[in-house]
C-alpha cells in the first residue's frame, strides 16, 4: 500500500499541529494492527508497519514452526515452512507479507479515526499547559452563555472555556452575553471533555489581584499586602504595610482624588474597602481594624487569641457593623477573635474576664487567610448588637 500524500499529511500535522509523527506512526500501526485483526481474524498474529522513508504501509503475518499444528493462525507445520525457506527449523517465525488490497478502505477509515482522536488530544494537553499558567491569575474572559445562574466564559485568546459557579460571582452582579469580565483563576484541572477552569470574583484572590493590576506599587512589592478579609459584594477590609518610609501605603492604595481605590471599588461592583496600615503591635492592629469606628481602649488574652474593645457608647453600633460584619472581617483580617463593649458597660464589668464564648469554624480554601486559615466567624457579646 503506498500514499505518498498520506505520509504527507503527517509531515503536516507534525508542523502544523506539534504533534511528533513518531508518535502518530506508532499510534497508527497499532490501530491498524487492531482494525486487520478484526477483518481477518482476531487469532492471527499479524502488524501493521508504517515506513515513511518510502511511504508504503505494509503488512506482515507471523506464525511459528512446529511439529504438529494446532492453531492454524498462529502455526505453520515444519514441512510447509521448510517449502518456504530450507533452513526453517522448529521454533522458528516465518514472516509472510500479506495483501492490502481489501484493506484499503477500512485502513483509510481506521487512520482519519485516530488522527482525528490524536489532533483532540493534543489540542487539550496544548491548553491545559497554556492555561495552567494562568492558575492564581486575573484574566479578562467573555461570557459565552448563562445556565440556571452559572456563567460560563472564554477566556480571551483561547478556546478554553472557564466555569463561574453562583457561589463564586459578586452578590447582585448581572452578566449578560457577551460581557468582558475580569476572573480570578482559582482551580484548574483536567477531565475527559478537556480542561476544566473553575473561575471566580467573590474570592478574596480576586481583590488582591485587581490591587496588584491598579497600584503599581503593589505589584512590584514596594507596598504589600498582609491579609484580606472580604463579604463579597458588601465590604472587604485590606491590611498593607511598606518597608520602606517614604511610601505612604494608604495613599498609594488610594491615589490621587481615590482614583486607584475607586477604580477597584467599580470592578468590584461598588464593594467598600477599608485600607487597614498593619501594625505588628496586636492592640494597635485591632484598633485599626475596626475602623471606621472610634476605639478607646484594646486588651488582649494570648492564651485565648482574644481581645476586648472598648468603644464610645455612640459608636458601639459603627464598630459592630451590621448583623456583626465590621467586626467580624476586622476577626478575619487580625486572626483574633474580638468582643467589643460600649465604655459605659465596659465600666461596670471591669472584672469581667474574657470567655470562651468566642466560637470559630473553619473557613473553605477559597475564603482562606493568607496567614489565618482557621479563622471564619466570630460571635460577641455587644448588648447592643445591630
Amino acid at each position: 500500500m503506498i500514499n505518498k500524500d498520506f505520509f504527507q499529511a503527517l509531515d503536516d500535522l507534525e508542523t502544523e499541529k506539534k504533534i511528533d509523527k513518531e508518535t502518530f506512526i506508532a499510534t497508527l500501526e497499532n490501530a491498524l494492527t487492531s482494525a486487520y485483526k478484526k477483518m481477518y481474524g482476531e487469532g492471527k498474529s499479524a502488524k501493521v508497519v508504517l515506513n515513511p522513508d518510502r511511504n508504503m504501509i505494509r503488512i506482515y503475518s507471523y506464525k511459528t514452526v512446529v511439529d504438529e499444528v494446532v492453531d492454524p493462525d498462529k502455526e505453520i507445520s515444519l514441512a510447509e515452512a521448510k517449502l518456504i525457506k530450507k533452513s526453517y527449523k522448529v521454533g522458528d517465525q516465518v514472516e509472510s507479507e500479506e495483501s492490502t488490497k481489501d484493506f484499503g478502505r477500512i485502513a483509510a477509515q481506521t487512520a482519519k479515526q485516530v488522527v482525528m482522536q490524536k489532533i483532540k488530544e493534543k489540542e487539550r494537553e496544548m491548553a491545559l499547559s497554556d492555561i495552567a499558567e494562568k492558575e492564581d491569575e486575573l484574566l479578562t474572559t467573555i461570557v459565552k452563555r448563562i445556565d440556571n445562574g452559572t456563567v460560563y466564559v472564554q477566556i480571551a485568546n483561547t478556546n478554553v472555556e472557564g466555569i463561574m459557579l453562583p457561589t463564586d460571582q459578586i452578590p447582585g452582579e448581572k452578566y449578560q452575553v457577551g460581557q468582558r469580565v475580569k476572573v480570578y483563576v482559582k482551580k484548574i484541572k483536567d477531565s475527559f471533555r478537556g480542561p476544566q477552569i473553575q473561575v471566580t470574583r467573590s474570592n478574596i484572590g480576586f481583590v488582591r489581584k485587581l490591587f496588584e493590576l491598579e497600584i503599581p506599587e503593589v505589584a512590584s512589592g514596594e507596598v504589600k499586602i498582609k491579609n484580606i478579609a472580604r463579604d463579597p459584594g458588601n465590604r472587604a477590609k485590606v491590611s498593607v504595610y511598606t518597608d520602606n518610609q517614604n511610601i505612604d501605603p494608604i495613599g498609594t492604595c488610594v491615589g490621587n482624588h481615590g482614583i486607584r481605590i475607586n477604580t477597584i471599588i467599580s470592578e468590584l461592583n461598588g464593594e467598600k474597602i477599608d485600607l487597614v496600615e498593619y501594625c505588628e503591635d496586636p492592640l494597635e492592629y485591632i484598633a485599626r481594624a475596626l475602623s471606621p469606628a472610634k476605639v478607646i481602649s484594646v486588651e488582649t488574652n494570648e492564651s485565648l487569641n482574644a481581645s476586648r474593645v472598648i468603644v464610645p457608647d455612640d459608636k458601639l453600633s459603627l464598630a459592630i457593623g451590621k448583623s456583626g460584619q465590621n467586626v467580624r472581617l476586622a476577626a478575619r483580617l487580625t486572626g483574633w477573635k474580638i468582643e467589643v463593649k460600649p465604655e459605659s458597660v465596659a465600666g461596670k464589668t471591669e472584672e469581667k474576664k474574657v470567655d470562651t464564648e468566642y466560637e470559630l469554624t473553619e473557613l473553605s480554601e477559597d475564603d482562606s487567610f493568607q496567614n489565618l486559615d482557621d479563622l471564619e466567624e466570630i460571635s460577641f457579646d455587644g448588648d447592643d448588637n445591630e
